[in-house]
């Protein structure tokens, strides 16, 4: 019989498709995927960024670790994998707090995720050897990249596709480069050829992954550099791509030429995420964010210009050590002035080793208020956002079933989840779809008689 595998994600889209990696690496070994953590093996893809998400883990460590003893006295084994950046942060101290545990691989190192499960089960099978409570981390100098080389069994409309990982820019509060490490850039001509593969299986869009995204650079076989927007050019050239996205970047990293590329390929979407964390110059500097509120703002303006129709989403860290009443004020002038359209907010959390977590912190209550105010703001930017879309017709990429019969999922340019009562025939095209209310999180539409683009990718 297969062995069943079930995976945990948290954390942000680099996760998810570390997670999609692994799913695929593991299941052309004959793993058969579950929904239920009660499987042969239960791998938890983990998230260093904020303290929430690492006493998740330990919470789930606990539920998992009464199922394993409950498989055990059946006569049934079960293997606990703890991955991610928290495997990384935390290494053997995950084994020490939770000594049921297995195996421990850092977000550079899945790749030997088969060869260390094999191990776990020849020392199980022969009694020689390590069965549990093995420690695989640390930044190995050839590229998971280059290990990775298992076909994408992708299914779906929007992939996902790692260009870059890793960080340089040393924000104070943040892990990314103590998890991630150093920033690398994948080769180009793998790149392509990842993505002329989610093509050829489906996909319509993709979005290009990195911690710094747009810091990628690389070198071409020439020996030439390859920066960012000239990626967006080529991957723009591939037959059956309709959506180009890309995220996460940095704003030090918005340069002229990528600013120019927004303007001259049709195929990148006209919404950006696009970080600011906060309003203050100030916290600005504390951060280490190396850009002015000045700065950032120029650059909306000049990507406005370049793009008209663009719309912005970003993320807020509120009550970072040293944030004084005036400059959380600053935070939220700056959130009315710009009008996001999507945000995501957080109070700080300070992360052992980073810099910011070494400074007296602002009590609890101060942050968690300040939060509340900020998303009162974003709140009504979003729905005023999506209210504004009423009565127009906007190009819906179909994706999936919705919770309702005859209901089907898609996202617009902006990244709006729109519903609409449609066949499922039509999943994986781009529709004409008439808004007809806007909603906090979501849009509702119905189908137009013509559609954007047919089942077979030529324009009509």
């Amino acid at each position: 019989m297969h062995k069943t595998l079930h995976i945990t994600t948290y954390g942000c889209q680099m996760n998810v498709y570390d997670t999609q990696r692994i799913e695929e690496m593991l299941t052309v070994l004959g793993y058969v995927l579950s929904t239920k953590m009660d499987a042969d093996i239960a791998i938890f893809n983990t998230c260093q960024i904020r303290e929430k998400a690492e006493e998740k883990l330990f919470s789930d460590l606990g539920r998992v670790r009464l199922l394993k003893e409950q498989r055990k006295e059946s006569g049934k084994q079960m293997t606990i994998v703890v991955a991610g950046c928290s495997a990384q942060a935390l290494g053997g101290h995950i084994l020490k707090r939770a000594p049921y545990v297995d195996l421990v691989v850092g977000p550079q190192t899945y790749d030997k995720l088969p060869e260390l499960l094999a191990k776990i089960e020849r020392a199980r099978i022969s009694g020689v050897g390590p069965g549990q409570g093995i420690l695989g981390i640390g930044f190995p100098k050839i590229s998971k990249f280059d290990k990775l080389n298992v076909p994408r069994g992708f299914h779906g409309v929007s992939a996902m596709l790692s260009i870059q990982e890793g960080c340089n820019k040393f924000c104070t509060y943040c892990v990314v480069p103590y998890t991630r490490g150093a920033e690398y850039s994948r080769p180009l001509e793998d790149i392509l050829k990842e993505a002329q593969n989610l093509l050829k299986q489906g996909a319509k869009e993709l979005t290009l992954l990195g911690q710094n995204v747009n810091a990628y650079s690389s070198q071409s076989p020439k020996g030439n550099t390859v920066t960012f927007s000239e990626l967006l050019y080529r991957c723009a050239e591939l037959e059956g791509l309709f959506r180009l996205r890309y995220m996460t970047s940095h704003p030090r990293e918005m340069t002229q030429s990528l600013i120019q590329a927004h303007k001259e390929i049709p195929q990148l979407m006209p919404f950006l995420h696009l970080p600011v964390q906060s309003g203050s110059n100030r916290v600005l500097q504390e951060m280490n964010r190396q850009y002015t509120i000045l700065e950032y703002e120029t650059i909306l303006e000049n990507l406005r210009e370049a793009r008209p129709d663009i719309a912005f989403s970003s993320d807020f860290i509120v009550g970072h050590p040293g944030e004084s009443e005036e400059d959380f004020e600053q935070t939220c002038q700056l959130a009315a002035r710009v009008g996001y359209s999507q945000a995501y907010s957080f109070m700080y959390s300070a992360r052992p080793g980073t810099p910011s977590a070494l400074k007296s912190q602002l009590p609890f209550e101060i942050k968690q208020h300040r939060l509340y105010r900020l998303q009162e703001i974003l709140h009504k930017s979003q729905l005023a956002f999506n209210i504004s879309k009423q009565g127009t017709c906007l190009p819906v990429l179909l994706e999936k079933k919705g919770k309702k019969t005859g209901q089907l999922l898609g996202k617009t340019p902006y990244m709006q989840s729109v519903y609409v009562q449609a066949s499922p025939e039509l999943i994986g095209s781009i529709q004409w779809v008439e808004i007809q209310q806007g909603y906090n999180n979501s849009l509702a539409g119905s189908l137009k008689n013509r559609a954007c683009y047919s089942l077979n990718n030529t324009v009509q």
